[in-house]
C-alpha cells in the first residue's frame, strides 16, 4: 500500500472510531433514557409565618397609639370582597372575598385599636342557645367599607427575542455518512406581561353611618408576570443534539391584595387618629396632608395653656426633663431649645412650626412607652378625671370634648416624629426608628429623666380640651 492510501485512511478511520464511541455512550445510557422509567423531584416545603413589608408597620402603630394616648378606637369592617367581577372569569386571578385580610390587619395593630368583627348570623346563633347577650359586647366607632376596584390586566407586554444559528459544510468525508455539514443553532425567547390592581376604602361614622370627610385610602400596585425559554441544538454530520428549557413567573396577585389591604389599614388608622404613620412606610414616604392639618388646626384651636400641657408633655415624651404648669417657664424653653437649637419664645409662646415639628417626632421605643406609662400614673395622682385607660365614647370618632387620650390627657393625642435632638439630661436617645427600643434602655430612661411635677388646674384644663386625637368633621372641629 501507497503512502496516499493510508494518509487518505487515516481520517476516516478516526472518524469510525469516534462513531464507535457515540454509539457506545448511547446504548450504555438507554437505561436513563428509558420513556417507562420517567420520574420527576418533587421539593418538599414547611409551614411558616407569613411576614410581609408591613408586618412591623403594623405593630409599630400599634405602639404609636399607646405612646401617644390616642384613647380606644373601636373599629369594624364591612363585608369586603372583588368590586371588579374579574375573579371568577380569571379563574381567581384576584381574591372574590378579602375581608379576613382586613381582619388580620386591623387585629395586627393593637394597642388602642380595637377590632370587632362583624358576624350576625353568629351572634344571633349564640343568643338563641343562651351562651351570649349584647349586654356586654362593644359598639363600634368608625366601620370599613370598601373593595378591589380595578384590575386591568394586558396594561403592558413586551417581547424580547435573540435568534443566533450557522453551518458548515466539509468535504471529503466519509460516503455513508447522513451529512456532511456541522451546525448550530441557539434560540432565546422573553415576554413579560403588566397589570395593575386597585383597593379603595372608606371610613365611616357607625352612629351616622355618613362617611368621615377625608377618611379614606386608594392604593394601586403593579403586578408583573414573564415567561422565556431557551433553546440550543448542534448537528453533527446529520445526528442532532439540544437542550430546551422553558420558565413562567407570575408575581402573586393575592400576595400584592394583602400587601395594599395593609397599607390601606396603616393610612385609614393613622389618619383617623392623627398619628404620622407615614414614618413607618420607610424613608421618602411623603407626610399625610390631612394629619399635617389636623396639628395646624389644633394648635390654632387651643389657647395658650392647652398648647404648653400639649409642648410639655411631648418634651417629656421626648426624654427631657420638664415639668407640666401650662406655661413657659425657663424649665420648658431650656428644653425646647435642645430640641430645635436657636428657639426664642415670641411673645412667650411657641410658633406652629415648633408645635407641629415636636408633635410628629415622639421616638416610637419602650423607652416613650415607660414615660407615657409615668404621666398616666401622674395624672392619676392628682384626680385628673379619666387618666386611665378609658374607653373611647360610643360615639364614633370622638366629640371635640371628650378627649382621644385613653391613659392620660388628650394633649398627649398627637403622632410619632423621628430621632429626639440632643436631649439635656435625657436618658437614652431617642431613636425614631420603627423598632422599639430594648426593655433595659426604657427602664434607663426613666430613671435619668424624673417624672415631671404636675399642676392639678392644668393637668384638669388639658383633659377639657379637645386634644390631638381624632379627625373630626370641619362642624365639630
Amino acid at each position: 500500500m501507497d503512502l496516499r492510501t493510508s494518509q487518505a485512511a487515516r481520517p476516516s478511520g478516526l472518524l469510525n472510531r469516534f462513531t464507535i464511541l457515540l454509539l457506545t455512550v448511547f446504548l450504555t445510557s438507554c437505561a436513563s433514557v428509558d420513556p417507562r422509567e420517567i420520574d420527576v423531584p418533587l421539593e418538599e416545603s414547611f409551614a411558616h409565618v407569613t411576614i410581609t413589608s408591613y408586618t412591623q408597620a403594623l405593630r409599630d402603630l400599634g405602639q404609636m397609639t399607646e405612646i401617644y394616648g390616642t384613647g380606644v378606637l373601636k373599629i369594624q369592617s364591612n363585608p369586603i370582597g372583588d368590586n371588579t367581577g374579574t375573579s371568577g372569569p380569571t379563574g381567581g386571578e384576584v381574591p372574590r372575598d378579602i375581608t379576613e385580610m382586613i381582619k388580620s390587619s386591623l387585629n395586627s395593630i393593637g394597642g388602642n385599636v380595637l377590632f370587632i368583627p362583624y358576624d350576625p348570623a353568629f351572634i344571633q346563633s349564640q343568643m338563641v342557645t343562651g351562651y351570649s347577650s349584647f349586654d356586654d359586647k362593644a359598639i363600634p366607632d368608625v366601620v370599613i367599607s370598601g373593595g378591589i376596584t380595578e384590575f386591568d390586566r394586558g396594561l403592558e407586554t413586551r417581547e424580547k427575542k435573540t435568534d443566533v444559528g450557522a453551518e458548515a459544510e466539509f468535504t471529503g468525508l466519509p460516503t455513508w455518512l447522513p451529512s456532511q455539514s456541522v451546525g448550530f443553532d441557539y434560540t432565546s425567547d422573553y415576554k413579560t406581561g403588566l397589570a395593575r390592581i386597585t383597593l379603595d376604602f372608606n371610613m365611616l361614622n357607625f352612629q351616622t353611618m355618613t362617611g368621615i370627610p377625608r377618611m379614606n385610602a386608594t392604593n394601586s400596585m403593579e403586578v408583573y408576570k414573564a415567561m422565556g425559554d431557551k433553546e440550543i441544538g448542534i448537528k453533527i454530520f446529520g445526528p442532532t443534539f439540544g437542550a430546551k428549557g422553558t420558565v413562567k413567573k407570575v408575581q402573586g396577585r393575592h400576595a400584592a391584595v394583602r400587601l395594599l389591604v395593609e397599607l390601606s389599614m396603616i393610612q385609614m388608622v393613622g389618619k383617623h387618629m392623627v398619628l404620622p404613620y407615614w414614618r413607618l412606610l420607610g424613608e421618602g414616604t411623603d407626610p399625610d396632608p390631612v394629619v399635617t392639618s389636623a396639628i395646624t388646626k389644633s394648635f390654632y384651636r387651643f389657647d395658650e395653656t392647652q398648647r404648653m400641657v400639649n409642648v410639655q408633655e411631648w418634651l417629656y415624651l421626648h426624654g427631657y426633663s420638664v415639668s407640666i404648669t401650662g406655661m413657659m417657664d425657663p424649665q420648658t424653653v431650656a428644653a425646647l431649645q435642645q430640641f430645635k437649637p436657636g428657639f426664642s419664645p415670641v411673645n412667650g409662646s411657641i410658633d406652629v412650626e415648633t408645635f407641629s415639628k415636636l408633635y410628629l417626632s415622639i421616638p416610637i421605643d419602650d423607652a416613650a412607652i415607660a414615660r407615657r406609662t409615668s404621666l398616666n400614673n401622674i395624672y392619676a395622682a392628682v384626680n385628673v378625671p379619666a387618666a386611665a385607660p378609658a374607653p373611647a365614647p360610643k360615639t364614633a370618632p370622638a366629640a371635640a370634648k371628650a378627649p382621644p387620650a385613653p391613659k392620660t390627657t388628650a394633649a398627649s393625642s398627637s403622632p410619632p416624629p423621628s430621632p429626639a435632638p440632643t436631649q439635656a439630661q435625657a436618658p437614652p436617645k431617642a431613636k425614631a426608628s420603627q423598632a422599639a427600643a430594648p426593655a433595659p434602655k426604657a427602664a434607663a430612661a426613666i430613671e435619668a429623666v424624673p417624672a415631671p411635677a404636675v399642676k392639678a388646674e392644668a393637668a384638669v384644663a388639658a383633659k377639657k380640651k379637645g386634644g390631638i386625637g381624632r379627625i373630626l368633621t370641619d362642624e365639630e372641629w
